[in-house]
């Protein structure tokens, strides 16, 4: 009865491997749900790539607004200082200057985010060059009688004047976005001729 006994338990053990080594190989046929893994590891990829995409947009977008109301700022100053009325020099001679060059870079839909830089609006004489390049050749306190300096005598310098603008940009999702490595705060310039 013993030897029965110990024969019974050998088989009950070895009913029960059997029955374990079924169910592993069975566990590793099983093909249901892998396809719900790989979703998963293609839709994290896929949104990283989707934030990463917000994220460029917002900047670019932001980085057009600001040259735009750059490029809006350097219009009032041309609007507003009029050189028929003997607005110049704008910087000393134009009333409102400052507050029709704020409003006008503040008119986009970054508003009031949008600053003006320090030292701006600059004004100044200007004169091409041999090489067609715009030169600053002084300030509005003295204006000189040709464009020698620039190495053309036979041209007469223009009043210009500059307006440069900054925006800080945050992006939206810091810890994923590759735009974290983008330039902030962004700044713009834009240079307008006066006479």
């Amino acid at each position: 009865m013993r030897m029965y006994r110990m024969l019974a338990k050998e088989k009950n053990l070895l009913d029960i491997m059997r029955m374990v080594t079924e169910k592993i190989t069975a566990i590793r046929s099983d093909q249901r749900g892998v396809s719900a893994i790989e979703f998963s590891f293609f839709a994290g990829l896929l949104s990283i790539a989707m934030l990463n995409t917000a994220d460029v947009s917002i900047y670019i977008y932001q980085r057009m607004e600001l040259e735009n109301a750059t490029q809006m700022g350097a219009q009032a100053a041309f609007k507003t200082c009029d050189p028929f009325k003997g607005y110049l020099p704008a910087t000393t001679s134009c009333p409102g200057l400052t507050n029709a060059i704020t409003n006008a870079v503040h008119s986009t839909s970054l508003g009031t985010n949008v600053s003006l830089q320090s030292g701006s609006p600059a004004e100044g004489y200007y004169c091409v060059n041999s090489s067609g390049a715009l030169q600053r050749v002084s300030d509005v306190s003295s204006k000189p009688a040709d464009c020698t300096v620039a190495g053309m005598a036979s041209l007469k310098p223009a009043d210009y004047i500059q307006i440069t603008t900054t925006f800080a940009y945050a992006p939206l999702f810091p810890g994923i976005s590759v735009a974290v490595g983008f330039a902030t705060p962004i700044t713009k310039t834009a240079l307008m001729r006066l006479d």
